[in-house]
């Protein structure tokens, strides 16, 4: 197969030097990318992270939303399977400023705008614009019902499989993971290294 992945929380920038993110490290993908590679499949991977890329992967780093949309639109239609393992950010800055904003005494507002929805513009257009056969899985990090929000967003953005966590998972060597098809119950993964979390999820990939 000839596998997209997307890793590592993006930036929004709100001014040259200030950004707005989270504390995704990037792990998740690049394991899913050296599973992948291992399996004997091609691998591009979208990075927002600075870990350095596995060898043998076609590399492309960004840094904001707007970027790794641009970037999965592009490889997409090349695609057989996009596993968005990344962290986007929902908002970015409406107006980000062209110059370092001035410290000052008086508190300052910074407006958000919605991101593209990356995972919900690819389960739309998998299969009927591009390949005849796409898979698309998403991830999904939760704090509460996990289970339920996890299967809402498996099925309101039409993908082939999601990958739940908990908030613990992030910056985390291990964790339990919650695998999900469209078409099978729920898999639990208890405590275990991202190395072998993502094995599991290649191989159900290829299944």
């Amino acid at each position: 197969m000839r596998i997209l992945i997307t890793a590592g929380g993006t930036r929004e920038y709100i001014d040259p030097v200030r950004f707005i993110s989270n504390a995704s490290s990037g792990r998740m993908g690049y394991a899913l990318a050296r599973a992948a590679l291992k399996a004997g499949h091609k691998v591009a991977l979208i990075s927002a992270s600075d870990l350095q890329p596995p060898v043998g992967v076609d590399f492309v780093s960004v840094e904001s939303a707007e970027d790794m949309f641009n970037a999965v639109k592009k490889l997409f239609p090349r695609c057989d399977c996009l596993i968005m393992a990344a962290a986007v950010a929902d908002y970015t800055p409406a107006r980000p400023s062209k110059t370092k904003i001035k410290r000052t005494n008086k508190p300052i507002t910074i407006k958000l705008k919605p991101t593209s929805d990356i995972l919900k513009w690819a389960g739309k257009y998998k299969n009927s614009k591009f390949r005849q056969r796409q898979l698309v899985v998403g991830f999904a990090l939760e704090d509460k019902n996990i289970r339920r929000n996890a299967e809402n967003k498996l099925r309101e953005k039409n993908l082939d499989m999601i990958v739940a966590n908990s908030p613990a998972a992030i910056g985390s060597d291990k964790s339990d993971v919650l695998i999900k098809t469209a078409s099978s119950g729920w898999i639990k993964i208890a405590n275990v290294d991202k190395v072998v979390s993502a094995g599991k999820i290649i191989r159900m990939l290829e299944n």
